[in-house]
């Protein structure tokens, strides 16, 4: 009797495998939008189920098929592929820390075609295509077939490394870019039903037609390039960390000050406005401007969002801080010590939320904004947002991609092309979102 094993579903797997990685990113995510340093223990049980079960899952979809009835056919179709969760990876956190390898691999490829470069280029896609084969297949339908996927650990390590250059992004709402076209439609209820009191027994019931209308957002690209010659590539040291560093740096800064700055579209295009003037400037008197723009947002939003943050520039959070004074809000806050106007939570900048106002709100540090608005070109607005109504679409786990071509060829050159595609909206709700603006927010004296 010949025993054979049950056909593995790879593609069922691999779909609950990337459910669990969005979970495991999503409670990440939330304690970051909290504030908080570390997860809580209910938060840590969670994430370490959920982590043994995307383990398992690992294990099931590279596994090699089992039984002594398994086809040959199986087992050898199974060496062609890289087993990512026995075995290491071709580029690592380990031997690659900053991507290093990576790049030069890279460069070699196109210009010197060097077999062994070809090699470890070809394992680490192979590599990809098991781990995140479904969303290398969506990507590459806008044209990125000549593209080489960044290492996922490299993208990994840039949020944090360069989140000081994307601080705003980082909380806002995310969602995976859609699989196809170059704009985003949002239905937006313009014309809501209608409920009034019946006048009379068997009378007429209040109806009113809904009615929407179509928001569409356009999906861009953020990309840069940079051409190397062959002698840095060959002779240089640290050239290509450098060089990968800086793309990644000036990707995430164009991306940020996008959402921001973008005219029409842009938080400070789309913000309503509050003026705070003033000539002697205090965090007492500016308090009650914040509070204003958080119940402009409480007005538009209702039940749909909440005021959860307050976007800054680094000076303006650091003026705050230098101020001291004798009165406390009359209201306290839960988490707010009492007899005190908010808290620091003394981390970095562009590692999260730099501190709590007395309100419970989130400050955020982006010098993304400007300093040099108003009347006498020395304002930095302040914005008042509900995270949750800053949506922002970007590709899964692989948003940036990079790849080599030869028009330099002639002159010992490669260029190396880094792009990737977002999409945004804060316009599902007019005045959802606030700011603060005036001469009481100019260049402030410390």
């Amino acid at each position: 009797m010949t025993f054979t094993a049950p056909a593995v579903d790879v593609a069922t797997l691999r779909a609950d495998r990337d459910s669990i990685a969005r979970q495991l990113r999503s409670i990440v995510e939330t304690a970051q939008r909290s504030g908080h340093k570390s997860l809580t223990t209910e938060e840590t049980a969670r994430f370490d189920a959920l982590l043994a079960q995307r383990n398992q899952l690992d294990t099931q979809i590279t596994a090699p098929a089992a039984g002594a009835g398994a086809a040959r056919s199986t087992a050898s179709a199974y060496d062609q592929v890289a087993r990512v969760g026995s075995e290491p990876r071709t580029y690592t956190r380990e031997s690659d820390r900053k991507g290093s390898l990576f790049l030069r691999d890279v460069a070699r490829q196109f210009l010197t075609r060097d077999p062994d470069a070809i090699d470890r280029l070809a394992r680490h896609m192979s590599e990809e295509k098991v781990e995140r084969g479904q969303q290398l297949q969506r990507a590459a339908g806008t044209g990125a077939f000549s593209g080489l996927v960044v290492p996922q650990y490299l993208t990994d390590m840039y949020a944090p490394a360069v989140a000081n250059m994307r601080p705003f992004a980082d909380i806002c709402n995310h969602h995976d870019l859609p699989s196809e076209g170059m704009t985003v439609n949002i239905s937006r209820i313009t014309t809501a039903s209608s409920v009034a009191l019946q006048a009379s027994e068997n009378s007429a019931v209040s109806e009113t037609d809904m009615d929407d209308t179509l928001l569409t957002e356009n999906v861009q690209t953020a990309s840069g390039q940079q051409t190397l010659s062959r002698q840095a590539i060959e002779r240089g040291t640290g050239i290509e960390e450098v060089t990968l560093g800086d793309l990644f740096r000036r990707y995430a800064t164009t991306l940020d000050n996008t959402l921001i700055n973008q005219s029409t579209t842009g938080l400070a295009a789309l913000a309503t406005t509050t003026t705070y003037t003033d000539a002697s400037p205090t965090v007492g008197e500016l308090y009650p401007k914040l509070l204003g723009a958080a119940a402009g947002v409480e007005a538009a939003l209702l039940g749909q969002a909440v005021p959860s943050h307050v976007i800054m520039h680094s000076r303006r959070w650091y003026w705050m801080q230098s101020q001291v004074g004798p009165n406390w809000p009359t209201i306290q806050q839960p988490g707010i010590d009492p007899q005190s106007s908010g808290v620091n939570n003394a981390v970095k900048y562009g590692s999260g939320s730099r501190g709590v106002l007395p309100n419970g709100m989130q400050a955020v540090v982006d010098n993304n904004l400007g300093t040099a608005g108003g009347t006498g070109t020395n304002e930095d607005a302040i914005y008042v947002v509900p995270a949750d109504e800053c949506h922002l679409w970007e590709d899964p786990n692989a948003p940036v991609y990079i790849r080599a071509d030869q028009p330099k060829a002639a002159s010992l050159g490669v260029l190396l092309v880094l792009y990737g595609y977002f999409a945004y909206s804060f316009r599902r709700f007019p005045a959802g979102m606030q700011s603060i603006t005036g001469s009481g927010l100019s260049t402030p004296a410390f």
